[in-house]
């Protein structure tokens, strides 16, 4: 026994070095082949001695049944974001700073690439991985260590040789490289599955599986950029640098990107900088700007942090990557609650990970004010390298007869009057029955924010149109599994699949139901205020809008809207089919202030997850309040792409600057559930 188990760890050590020569050398000694017969020979050898079997073996990168959830733990330190920046003078502001802070010191810095991944950290102990959990809200993030095990980059054991710690934190970006993207998309595609819209996408997509087996199967990558000795090795290993930091994360085991680069001046920050926003494409991964970090590390740790981030430290953005294209037609699109937006027909291009065929126009003021028309060569730019915009036409390539854009009198759906009224800059079909505001108000019913009525999603809701099994999102609930095994692409499975899922959106929360019925104007903060007041999907359908309105954060336009949308006869249809499926319409609440209680916010930039009015709402009903001006009294500056002054007076003052990742992080937080991130919340689009 004791020879077959000297066997087996000579298997595995041969196994890990392998990996160690592929992942962290780039230099592997076998193909692939070679190392599959290697892992195949231990798991045979295991599976005739189970009791052999360890934590750290590398057959157990994937094993377990599928978890329900994932518990939240806490970061021993906090694993705080960085502040932005945006252009050259920024980045000298940042050095003018640590200066002032440390007027006798000279600094060097370390430039690191920004990955477009998850930031996760993974705990060791005695050499073995113990814990692995994303960022989340920088104090506790999720335990997601089954999934993360499934990672072949990251060890299961490190490194193990003299003068090298056993307990250890690393923190790292999990990613998926650009080619890994396009083949896991081209599965999808052909298993009829929703492809994702990017690699960031995909890879929290990945992580968050509930089924470790799911992850492992996607070409998750990562690369680790910071290491803290724990106890009881916190003496063992004396690090003067950050640079000296990476060079021992690689000799434990770990991939450490080999475009880091030592600067002795802002001069040569500078000229990275300047490198990478050009020399982007040329890798295989996404990245969406620099990290700069002072090199020596009793210089860091008497700069010391704000409350949201180190001072030693700054990313620098790039700018959003931009293409042109031809633009071919203006279509309208017709939004759940009636705005017809005008959207961009545009000749495929390919930009930012993926090929852009439409954008956005937003209205016809927008469109008149850049001048846009059919035919013309414009350029187009990804908000946050997420949302297409047509930035501008190239008027030079303007070819003649070209005629101005004119917004139809009619609906192009349903050939009812376009109305728009003089407090608003959009054009609305007023006709409830329209078909693309039924299709829309079904799919905004089951999206993951409302109902979350998995598999639900716009296809589907289309195909049950089709075939007459629904007219509105009522009769959702009276589907029936053999009412969809014969439909397009619907197997019993799948069938099954949906009909469990419906099943269980019938317990929501009160707010997300209130969210689900597309009220106009009413958006998932309006919906969390209007449940814990009424308690009752009854008491508000019969509320005035003198009581609406006292309700702090419900203003006259939302209840007038509220008070119209439960007087309407075919809302009131719908919402009987609900009750009578069982859906819940009560809900006792619990009294709370909000995550932003009393607390005063400052918008600036350009937002790509919210609009500016989501936003405010949604501070507003975690109980912060908006502010136009930055001043003393401040608490947070929400800072979206291209900053302006506001940002500019906030470092000054040193109040707090939050990016939308740590805002939406701070909301999953207060409400325990995710908020969509691929796409502008708020928009019609």
């Amino acid at each position: 026994m004791n020879s077959i188990k000297e066997d087996i760890e000579n298997l595995r050590d041969e196994i890990r070095q392998h990996n160690y020569r592929y992942y962290v050398l780039n230099d592997p000694l076998i193909a692939d082949y070679e190392y599959d017969r290697l892992m195949a020979k231990l798991e045979a050898m295991e599976k005739a001695h189970p009791e052999l079997i360890t934590p750290d073996s590398p057959t157990q990168r994937v094993g377990g049944e599928p978890v329900k959830g994932f518990p939240t733990v806490a970061h021993e330190i906090p694993m705080l974001s960085l502040a932005n920046t945006y252009s050259q003078e920024e980045l000298e502001e940042f050095e003018k700073r640590l200066r002032h802070l440390m007027p006798e010191e000279d600094f060097e810095y370390v430039v690191e690439l920004k990955f477009d991944g998850i930031a996760v950290g993974l705990l060791y102990k005695d050499g073995v991985l113990v814990r692995g959990a994303t960022r989340g809200d920088g104090e506790r993030g999720d335990d997601i260590t089954s999934n993360l095990k499934t990672v072949r980059a990251i060890p299961l054991r490190l490194v193990q040789k003299e003068g090298l710690p056993v307990n250890v934190e690393v923190r790292g970006e999990v990613f998926m490289s650009r080619s890994g993207f396009k083949k896991l998309n081209r599965i999808r595609e052909n298993a009829g599955e929703k492809v994702f819209a990017n690699p960031r996408n995909a890879t929290a997509g990945s992580l968050k599986q509930q089924d470790p087996r799911e992850t492992a199967r996607r070409p998750l990558n990562f690369s680790a950029y910071y290491l803290r000795v724990t106890e009881p090795d916190s003496e063992q290993l004396a690090l003067t640098t950050h640079l000296e930091s990476l060079h021992r994360l690689r000799e434990l085991g770990f991939p450490v990107s080999r475009h880091t680069r030592l600067c002795k001046s802002m001069w040569e920050v500078l000229d990275a900088c300047m490198e990478w926003e050009t020399k982007r494409e040329e890798i295989d991964f996404e990245i969406d700007g620099l990290v700069i970090k002072v090199n020596d590390l009793s210089q860091q740790s008497a700069l010391g942090y704000t409350q949201k981030s180190p001072r030693w430290a700054i990313a620098y953005k790039f700018k959003a990557r931009q293409a042109t294209t031809v633009l071919k037609a203006i279509h309208l699109q017709v939004g759940r609650t009636g705005t017809v937006t005008p959207v961009a027909v545009l000749e495929p291009v390919f930009l930012a990970g993926s090929t852009i065929s439409r954008a956005t126009l937003h209205n016809e003021e927008e469109i008149h004010r850049k001048d846009i028309r059919e035919g013309d060569t414009v350029l187009i730019e990804k908000g946050g390298d997420v949302i297409p915009k047509v930035v501008s036409v190239i008027d030079e390539k303007r070819p003649s007869g070209t005629r101005p854009f004119r917004m139809p009198k009619i609906c192009p759906v349903c050939g009812g009057p376009l109305v728009r009224s003089e407090e608003e800059a959009a054009v609305r079909c007023d006709n409830v029955s329209c078909p693309a505001q039924v299709q829309r108000r079904i799919e905004h019913f089951a999206s993951r924010q409302a109902m979350d009525i998995e598999g639900l999603g716009g296809a589907m809701v289309k195909l049950l149109l089709e075939n007459q099994l629904i007219e509105d999102f009522g009769d959702i609930y009276r589907l029936k599994k053999e009412d969809l095994i014969d439909l397009e692409r619907m197997g019993e499975k799948s069938a099954g699949n949906l009909i469990r899922a419906i099943a269980d959106s019938k317990q929501r929360p009160l707010d997300r139901l209130i969210f689900a019925l597309g009220i106009r104007h009413v958006g998932s903060g309006a919906a969390v205020l209007l449940a814990d007041r009424f308690e009752s999907l009854f008491r508000l359908q019969k509320a005035e809008s003198q009581e609406l309105d006292a309700i702090d954060g419900i203003g006259p336009t939302m209840s007038r809207s509220i008070v119209q949308f439960f007087r309407q006869p075919q809302n009131q249809t719908v919402l009987e089919k609900l009750e009578k499926a069982g859906i819940r319409m009560e809900e006792k609440r619990k009294k709370r202030s909000g995550i932003f209680d009393k607390k005063t916010f400052v918008l600036t930039g350009a937002l790509t997850r919210f609009t500016r009015e989501g936003a405010a709402e949604l501070i507003e009903s975690e109980g912060g309040k908006i502010s136009t001006t930055v001043s003393r009294n401040t608490d947070y500056v929400l800072a979206g792409e291209k900053p302006g002054s506001k940002y500019r007076k906030a470092l000054d003052l040193n109040v707090e600057i939050m990016d939308e990742d740590t805002f939406i992080g701070l909301l999953e937080k207060s409400r325990k559930r995710p908020f969509p991130r691929s796409s502008q919340l708020g928009m019609e689009l």
